[in-house]
């Protein structure tokens, strides 16, 4: 951890923090893996009553009104049980708080809010279809304008928490003859007539956190429980994108790290050829380039935290999160790989956590929007930012700097 970066308040948060992690039970884990717990609703009533989620809310609300640096670090370490732990942890505490937090009534914060920091109710996002994933503002769940109510109709699926969860935050469709980004509604929908989580999948790694499909019939949503404005989940959706994908690298750190400390531990016991493999160059410069990897990783987490918090532009918030979700989620998985390489044979048993971590990451570059999206979005919002500063100044011109920077019909454009 960089400690130099984290306030007194946020270390003290910290050891509250892993206190957590020492309380979960060995079997819980194990259980989770197997999928013979298949939502851990004891984890998040514990973390509840010790008043650990939503550290950075209103403590009106249940939060203690912290910043997102320390939002990060919390979500790094809870990450270290495993990363189904931190999703589980992050997608009703921040990803649905948040929405709520940001854009929801008060009324709706007290009904909602505050019992799920409390860790007496449980929630879900509810975004990827059966027909798309990456593409959001296709999606083909209707919500109709029935007076007082909106009657729900539609599917989700690959949902964290849609066995477990009390209500979930969904988005639907409301005006169809509309464009895109001015279609569709954020709904707060309690589980009850005509939700049914109807299919569980079986998942390569992150088990144990109900992951499955939501069939939702002829489902009332009652007017009160609409996020924001009618028509205006894009406002909702464009906030979220920062609890979704920084909270994401956050907890993929804490995800690897286990690996790493257990192949550092590994190599410096197994012993061949008459030494501590640690001895050898082949072992440990993947070990140190691991370690780079998790630091430089780290080092972006708490950048784009500190952007965050300044309140930088939008835009830049928007490229700065896409990117560090792409090099940490994309750095862990490298960090777990070499730690399983190191480790030989036994690394890919289940004598060791490792292939368990190695499972869990490959997760990570996959959901809250694949990594190809973050490319796209890095690229879209670089192209803008460059020529906006091109616009407002030039410090001097680069291209100019070259020995040959005026020779004739060399620069050919078209």
């Amino acid at each position: 951890m960089f400690d130099f970066l984290l306030s007194p308040q946020a270390l003290e948060f910290r050891q509250e923090i892993v206190d957590l992690v020492k309380w979960v039970p060995r079997q819980m884990i194990l259980d989770m893996d197997q999928d013979k717990i298949q939502f851990p609703k004891e984890f998040l009533k514990e973390a509840g009553r010790r008043n650990l989620m939503g550290c950075r809310y209103p403590k009106r609300w249940g939060g203690r009104e912290m910043d997102w640096v320390t939002t990060c670090m919390a979500m790094e370490e809870v990450g270290t049980l495993g990363y189904i732990f931190a999703c589980v942890f992050g997608v009703g505490a921040e990803l649905v708080c948040d929405a709520i937090v940001l854009h929801g009534s008060d009324s709706q914060k007290e009904k909602y809010v505050a019992p799920l920091l409390r860790g007496e109710r449980f929630a879900a996002e509810c975004l990827t279809e059966p027909r798309g994933g990456s593409d959001f503002f296709g999606t083909s769940t209707l919500a109709e304008d029935k007076g007082d109510y909106f009657l729900l109709n539609g599917q989700k699926r690959f949902i964290v928490g849609a066995e477990g969860a009390d209500f979930f935050l969904v988005y639907a469709r409301t005006d169809p003859k509309a464009e895109p980004h001015k279609a569709l509604t954020c709904f707060i929908v309690d589980r009850g007539p005509g939700v049914e989580t109807k299919y569980l999948y079986g998942l390569m790694g992150c088990r144990g956190g109900g992951a499955g499909r939501l069939v939702f019939r002829d489902v009332k949503v009652p007017k009160d429980n609409v996020v924001g404005q009618i028509n205006g989940a894009y406002a909702v959706f464009n906030t979220m994108m920062i609890p979704e994908r920084l909270g994401t690298a956050a907890m993929t750190l804490g995800a690897a790290r286990p690996a790493l400390e257990v192949a550092t531990a590994y190599t410096t016991r197994r012993k061949a050829f008459g030494q501590a493999i640690s001895q050898y160059q082949g072992v440990s410069f993947q070990v140190a380039d691991a370690v780079t990897l998790l630091d430089a990783g780290r080092a972006m987490v708490y950048a784009t935290a500190r952007a965050v918090d300044a309140g930088l532009e939008m835009n830049q918030i928007r490229r700065m999160v896409s990117q560090t979700k792409k090099f940490v989620t994309e750095s862990c998985q490298a960090v777990a790989h070499n730690a399983m390489q190191v480790m030989g044979g036994i690394g890919y048993t289940n004598v060791f956590p490792v292939e368990r971590i190695v499972r869990d990451l490959r997760l990570a570059s996959i959901w809250t929007g694949t990594n190809e999206i973050m490319s796209a979005i890095t690229a879209s919002e670089w192209y803008r930012e460059y020529a906006t500063q091109r616009k407002k100044t030039v410090i001097r011109d680069w291209e100019a700097d070259a020995q040959e920077a005026n020779a004739a019909d060399e620069k050919i454009y078209e």
